[in-house]
C-alpha cells in the first residue's frame, strides 16, 4: 500500500501525538473520571476492596460551608498568588534583559539564575521542607530587626503611605526569595524571545533615531506581548500546583487524615473548577492586548 505525501504528513503526525494522548487517556482522563466520581461519594474500604455510597453534593457543601480552613486556605493562596504574580513576571523579565546583554560571564550568569529550578524539584523541595537547619533560616529571617514584617510595616507607615500599598510593599519583600526561585524557567522564556527579536529591526530603529527607550515600548515590549501571557499562564499554574502549595496540602491532609476522600476529591474539583475559570478569563483578557508583529 503506497501513502501519499500529505497521507504520510498525517501519519506522521499521528505517530509522533500518539505517546501524548496514550499518556493523557491513561494518567489524566482515566484518573480525573474516578475522582470526579469519587467526589459525589463516600469511599469507604472493605476487606476486599471499596465500596461507593452516594453522597450527591454533600461533600461541596461540607467543603464550602463547614470544613474549617478549605475556604480560608483557598482564599490565602489567591492573595498569594495576587502578589508574587506580577514579581515573577517583572523580576524574570528583568532579569532576562540583563541576561541577553554582551558582558564577560554571561553563560555563567544565566546557569546561576536557572539554579532555583533544579533546587525547586520535588525530591529538593521535599528535603529542604523537612530540613530543620532550613525551618531555622526562615524563622531567623521572620524575626530579623529590620527584614521582619512588623519592623518592614512600621518602617513603610513611618512615611505616611497609603495601607494598601504598604500591605503590598511588605508582602512583596517577604516573597522575594520565593519569587527568586520561581522565576527561573519564566527567564529562560523571556530570553529565548529576545534573541529570536531580529537585530535589522533595531538598526532600523536607529536609522530613524529612536532612543533606547522608545525602541524598548515600541518593538520589545510588543514583540515579547505573547511570551508575557505565555510566562503569566505557567506562572498561575505552576503555583496553583506546586507541591508546597498549602491548599494542596490541604486537600491530600483531608484525604489522609481529615473527611476522606470523598471530600478531598470535592475540594479538588472545586479547585480544579476555580483554575480553569481564572486561566479562561487571563487568556481572554491578554489574547486581545497580544501582538505578533510589530
Amino acid at each position: 500500500m503506497v501513502f501519499s505525501f500529505t497521507q504520510r504528513q498525517k501519519l506522521g503526525g499521528f505517530l509522533f501525538t500518539l505517546p501524548f494522548i496514550i499518556g493523557f487517556i491513561l494518567f489524566f482522563a482515566y484518573p480525573f473520571s474516578q475522582a470526579v466520581i469519587i467526589s459525589f461519594n463516600e469511599l469507604v474500604l472493605t476487606p476486599q476492596n471499596f465500596e461507593l455510597q452516594w453522597k450527591g453534593l454533600e461533600n461541596y457543601g461540607y467543603a464550602l460551608q463547614i470544613h474549617p480552613e478549605f475556604s480560608k486556605t483557598f482564599t490565602e493562596v489567591l492573595m498569594k498568588l495576587v502578589v508574587e504574580l506580577p514579581l515573577i513576571i517583572g523580576f524574570s523579565f528583568f532579569a532576562a534583559v540583563i541576561l541577553n546583554a554582551d558582558f564577560r560571564g554571561r553563560s555563567v550568569m544565566r546557569t546561576l539564575f536557572f539554579l532555583p529550578v533544579v533546587l525547586g524539584a520535588g525530591v529538593v523541595l521535599k528535603m529542604e521542607i523537612n530540613d530543620y537547619s532550613n525551618i531555622m533560616l526562615l524563622h531567623m529571617q521572620e524575626n530579623s530587626a529590620f527584614f521582619g514584617g512588623a519592623a518592614l510595616r512600621t518602617f513603610f507607615e513611618a512615611s505616611r503611605l497609603p495601607g494598601g500599598m504598604v500591605d503590598f510593599v511588605v508582602d512583596a519583600i517577604q516573597a522575594l526569595p520565593l519569587v527568586i526561585r520561581a522565576s527561573g524557567v519564566q527567564i529562560l522564556i523571556f530570553l529565548a524571545g529576545l534573541q529570536s527579536i531580529s537585530k535589522e529591526i533595531y538598526e532600523a530603529s536607529n536609522v530613524e533615531g529612536a532612543t533606547g527607550w522608545e525602541r524598548f515600548w515600541l518593538i520589545t515590549f510588543p514583540m515579547m506581548s505573547p511570551l508575557i501571557m505565555t510566562n503569566i499562564i505557567y506562572t498561575i499554574v505552576d503555583s496553583f500546583t506546586a507541591m508546597n502549595n498549602e491548599l494542596v496540602l490541604l486537600i491530600r491532609e483531608t484525604m489522609l487524615r481529615g473527611a476522606g476522600y470523598g471530600v478531598s476529591m470535592a475540594m479538588a474539583m472545586i479547585y480544579f473548577a476555580v483554575i480553569g475559570i481564572i486561566l479562561v478569563i487571563v487568556f481572554t483578557a491578554l489574547s486581545r492586548r497580544t501582538f505578533y508583529q510589530v
